[in-house]
């Protein structure tokens, strides 16, 4: 709002009939998002609830100035009343221009305020002869001339874009909206693009309504729903929990203790059981005071809640509350909640129970539209010379033997261009060293002895079992060649150990680096200092716990975050830190290496992930958008998207190119904690605090599968190398297999199912389940599959 102060304002203000509301834009997102969420319906008649003319052009050469406008609509179905009733037109616009000059008085924009008043002048003389077309009747004027004495601020939900001869975005944009008896409307609503303050978040909910009423506005509504149609009960049933919230936080701020205990307690129970975390958050604030602070309730006063409905449920709550007069409802419904409406059949109870649980309601279906390229990149052309002969260990140090090369057949698979994949230069990816082509061939070499998983063959699982850790193991991560393992610990520390004969080495120092023969053939031996071999490497230099690691995928880098609000990046040659890397302010839950190396991702207690390269100081790309903490990050296998998983229930896929969050997917109905792609790209699998594991289409964005079983947090998940298996690991003690190639056939993915986002999910997790292993007393924190399909999991002992 600053910037308005310094600018010069223009001010106009029109009275205009019905027909002129088409010339102003419409606030996006205040209403119910009609079909695709192109329209929105503002009022119960259908009336334009929050039009808002934003700016108008200057006279200095054409010049766009910020301006206020207050326009007074008649809403569709109230016929505009001629000059036959003076008294309605006086007060009203009196109480209108108040408000207004009250809030420019308050935003310190005298210019404003002036002008404003310098019009209204001129308009009271006006009035004062005649009533203006566009007002309602009597008794309606003395309704809204209440209703428009509150100017409220609304939340940084879509604002509509400035028409061609708007002025600065900052403009405001105050708008009154006069209604008849018979048409609850949204009234005097401020839409400003800035990130509203706490102190303007708040006074949203300084209502008049009589605190008495609200248990009797509720129960209207609560026995209205319950004796409607099942088919639309189902639907309308979801307005309970966001109703209940707002209604409580209402009470709370205007000072109405009591009603809002009364309130509280008599209503609580109805909600559904997934929102009890919340619920407890929210009892715990019984006094304005205690509101100021609340993270938890300020995300959800300032993001819509969204609701997806049938345009039949949504005729039918519409007709209710018109027919009730519940304005004190509609208005919640009109500031706080955004209802995507579709056209068909209305969605089941277990429907919508699949989807609903997140923070913030449902994803709306627009921001699962846009094209995602979920393909694997082309690989390099790599000539495999097959000896079945060589060592295994010869292809680490030396050159693999010279013999006649061929192609292999499993490496030639992916040689064909994949029609969903990412152009190959979308982002600037590192080129491969020597050292990774030769790692390439071994993985190669090993993928021919890969066991082919499935229900009838079955994998090994290993388990690495952390004793002595007292509780203390907070991450853990294994190497794609499954030659270390890292872990992260409460006391700062991050150990690594070689799960292999070969001991870790430190590279000598540079005194006897100068006395070693460079061109000799091994020379990367010969650097290695034999003294400091051992099997277990302690890096410090953290303070604070070690809650995520990650090693490169060249083995030569270890990343770890910590609850000290750095990244660390650390040296597998020297065994050091080679940098820090500043930039959340908070803990950072987990960081993630890209499979291409070079970059990574990082995730916090700041709810937003960081996109950095490893030779940067400051990130590359700030993802931000969830209303919680992010728990867990993953990279897609193309490298060109990142997942995050939040403690507000919802799971983000973000472009690493623009930014841009191109998935948001909800079902869970707890924090999440794991995440891992299928080795094609296609699916995603994701794990919560619900003990369910979900999957989802994400050329689609659907979910398309739902495994229970787990009794605990689901920590850790694994697809097997070819994609056949899935592994879970969980904080029941238990590793649970699933058959993840009858899950994902027969998709049901017709443009119907896209298009209104229904979906019915197969009970079949128990057919699904391959295998239950249990632990002796062992949470399941990380699982990895090797390049040959063993399972190695890995967990701290706590003793019962």
């Amino acid at each position: 709002m600053a910037a308005l102060a310094e600018e010069q304002t223009e001010v106009a203000v029109k009275l205009e009939p019905e027909e002129s509301q088409t010339l102003l834009p419409p606030q996006a997102g205040d209403g119910a998002g009609e079909g695709g969420g192109g329209t929105t319906n503002n009022g119960p008649n259908g009336g334009g609830g929050n039009v808002a003319a934003s700016s108008s052009a200057g006279g200095d050469g054409g010049t766009p100035k910020p301006s206020v406008a207050v326009s007074a609509v008649a809403p569709a179905g109230v016929a505009p009343v001629a000059a036959a009733a003076p008294d309605a037109g006086g007060p009203h616009d009196r109480q209108t221009l108040l408000a207004v000059l009250q809030f420019l008085r308050q935003s310190n924009l005298r210019e404003a305020e002036e002008a404003l008043r310098r019009e209204a002048r001129l308009l009271e003389e006006a009035v004062a002869g005649s009533g203006a077309p566009g007002e309602a009747d009597g008794a309606g004027a003395e309704t809204a001339s209440a209703l428009l004495s509150r100017v409220t601020a609304s939340g940084p939900g879509p604002v509509a874009p400035d028409p061609p001869c708007s002025g600065a975005s900052g403009a405001a944009a105050v708008s009154g909206l006069a209604t008849g008896p018979a048409a609850p409307g949204k009234v005097g609503s401020l839409a400003v693009e800035d990130q509203p303050d706490v102190s303007a978040v708040l006074s949203a909910y300084n209502q008049q309504g009589d605190p008495t009423m609200y248990e009797e506005y509720y129960s209207g509504l609560k026995h209205f729903i319950e004796c409607s149609l099942d088919c639309h009960r189902a639907e309308l049933s979801q307005l309970f929990y966001p109703l209940f919230v707002h209604m409580y936080l209402e009470l709370v701020y205007n000072q109405h203790e009591n009603e809002a205990k009364s309130f509280f307690e008599k209503f609580h129970g109805d909600q559904e059981c997934y929102y009890q975390d919340d619920l407890r958050v929210l009892s715990s604030l019984t006094k304005k005071e205690h509101m100021k602070g609340n993270e938890t309730m300020l995300d959800f006063r300032t993001s819509k809640f969204v609701l997806r409905i049938s345009r039949d449920s949504y005729q039918l709550l519409k007709r209710h509350l018109q027919e009730k007069q519940n304005n004190q409802i509609w208005n919640i419904v009109q500031e706080h909640l955004y209802i995507d409406i579709f056209d068909g059949m209305p969605r089941s109870k277990q429907q919508i129970d699949a989807m609903v649980g997140s923070l913030a309601g449902e994803a709306k279906r627009e921001a699962n539209k846009s094209k995602v390229f979920f393909g694997l990149l082309k690989e390099p052309e790599i000539e495999v010379p097959l000896d079945d002969e060589d060592e295994e260990g010869e292809n680490e140090e030396g050159k693999p033997k010279k013999k006649k090369p061929k192609k292999d057949n499993i490496g030639s698979k992916s040689k064909k261009q994949d029609p969903n994949a990412p152009p190959q230069n979308r982002i600037p990816l590192p080129e491969l060293k020597d050292s990774d082509k030769l790692d390439k061939i071994m993985n190669m070499k090993e993928t021919t002895k890969r066991v082919r998983l499935g229900p009838d063959c079955l994998p090994s699982i290993c388990f690495y079992t952390f004793l002595n850790a007292y509780q203390g193991l907070t991450a853990v991560d294994v190497t794609d060649d499954s030659s270390l393992i890292a872990g992260g610990f409460a006391d700062s520390t991050v150990r690594v150990w070689s799960v292999t004969p070969k001991k870790l080495r430190s590279v000598k120092q540079a005194a006897d680096l100068s006395l070693i023969d460079k061109e000799s053939d091994d020379v990367l031996e010969r650097i290695m200092d034999e003294k400091t071999a051992s099997e277990l490497k302690i890096l410090y230099g953290h303070s604070g716990p070690v809650y995520g690691a990650s090693f490169s995928p060249d083995r030569n880098y270890l990343l770890s975050s910590s609850e000290d609000g750095t990244v660390r990046l650390w040296s597998l040659q020297t065994f050091t830190c080679l940098v820090g890397y500043k930039g959340h302010n908070y803990p950072v839950w987990d960081t993630q290496f890209s499979p291409y190396g070079y970059y990574f991702v990082s995730g916090g207690h700041d709810r937003v992930a960081r996109l950095w390269a490893t030779d940067h100081y400051q990130p590359l790309r700030i993802f931000a958008g969830h209303l919680a903490d992010v728990n867990c990050t993953r990279f897609h296998p193309n490298s060109n998207y990142v997942a995050t998983g939040s403690a507000d229930r919802t799971v983000r896929l973000w472009d690493v190119l623009n930014g841009n969050c191109v998935r948001i997917f909800t079902g869970h109905k707890g924090p999440i904690h794991s995440l891992t792609f299928s080795p094609n790209g296609r699916f995603l699998a994701t794990g919560a605090t619900d003990g369910r594991v979900l999957l989802w289409d994400i050329g689609h964005g659907l979910m398309v599968g739902e495994l229970k079983g787990h009794t605990d947090t689901v920590c850790s998940l694994r697809f097997s190398r070819d994609g056949e298996i899935l592994a879970s690991g969980s904080m029941d003690n238990t590793v649970r297999l699933w058959d993840a190639v009858k899950a994902f056939e027969d998709l049901e993915t017709d443009d119907f199912t896209t298009a209104t986002g229904h979906i019915n999910l197969p009970e079949n997790s128990q057919e699904l389940l391959l295998g239950t292993y249990m632990t002796k007393s062992t949470p399941v924190v990380h699982l990895h599959f090797t390049r040959r399909n063993l399972v190695l999991a890995a967990g701290a002992y706590s003793p019962q």
